[in-house]
């Protein structure tokens, strides 16, 4: 199976590409349009208090994206409650037509991580509206079946806190919620180089979400560029099959048929022995 053939589906909607991007922190939209295209990506997020809705002929976000071209998935950044986060998705359908949203309630100012609780009361009450729910959450197994269980077309655990650029610090709980699932696992959060986003597709991810460590960058067009590459070789990597992890060396020549050379620290036992009298 290659790359190109294996297809991201979320909805019943196919992808191919597995690498989504967030619109912030970039230095204008110029740049941000050629990083999308650089990426390759196919779904892009859009924090819909940012964008200018109803303007009279207000250039905004939304103008600068073409909706042709890319999955729009707006999110509910900066709620902190699971009843604002339902109503700002409730605008974002109304103002652009799409029901899919990427889901945040996020009361934690200081680390901006999600509430579980939150995040399922309005996973399920959007769910129950008509929404395709993409929700961003922390790594754990037990909350990512209850929001499968909602309805929810995937989950998104974070890799370690937003805009950190600190890696995959959340290894070992990505693996239990990878473990079983039934929808697309989208690790979200604190990827900071194509490395990481290799290792997460390694581990079994079906795709990954990066905004700070490409709008960051000093040059977020050749970031884009190698996150797409990232993200393909930890998708083949995992497609592929890892060898097995070995306590000792392994030669990776045939040993038969290659004469034993002497060990300088070991006695030499061919000569006569000698008997103490």
């Amino acid at each position: 199976m290659t790359v190109h053939h294996d297809l991201l589906t979320i909805a019943g909607t196919s992808f191919q590409s597995r690498l989504m991007l967030g619109t912030g922190k970039f230095p204008d939209l110029h740049v941000m349009r050629d990083v999308l295209e650089a990426s390759g990506t196919e779904i892009v997020t859009v924090a819909i208090r940012r964008v200018e809705l109803g303007a009279p002929g207000h250039v905004g976000l939304l103008d600068a994206l073409d909706l042709d071209r890319y999955q729009l998935l707006p999110n509910t950044a900066g709620c902190r409650t699971a009843e604002e986060a339902v109503r700002v998705a409730r605008l974002a359908r109304a103002a652009t037509g799409v029901s899919w949203i990427k889901l945040e309630v996020i009361p934690d100012a200081r680390w901006l991580l999600p509430d579980p609780v939150g995040t399922l009361s309005a996973a399920r009450t959007l769910v129950d509206d008509g929404f395709t729910v993409l929700p961003y959450m922390q790594p754990d197994a037990v909350l990512a079946r209850a929001l499968e269980e909602a309805g929810c077309a995937t989950v998104m655990p974070l890799a370690s806190p937003i805009g950190s650029g600190r890696g995959l610090r959340t290894g070992e709980l990505l693996r239990t919620v990878l473990d079983g699932a039934g929808v697309p696992v989208v690790v979200d959060a604190g990827l900071g180089v194509p490395s990481d986003a290799a290792q997460a597709m390694e581990a079994g991810a079906d795709a990954v979400l990066v905004n700070t460590a490409i709008a960051e960058a000093r040059d977020p067009v050749a970031m884009a560029r190698a996150f797409a590459l990232g993200v393909q070789a930890g998708r083949l990597a995992f497609l592929a099959g890892r060898m097995t992890e070995r306590e000792h060396a392994s030669p990776s020549s045939p040993a038969a048929g290659v004469p034993r050379l002497p060990d300088p620290e070991m006695p030499d036992l061919t000569g006569p022995v000698h008997t103490p009298v």
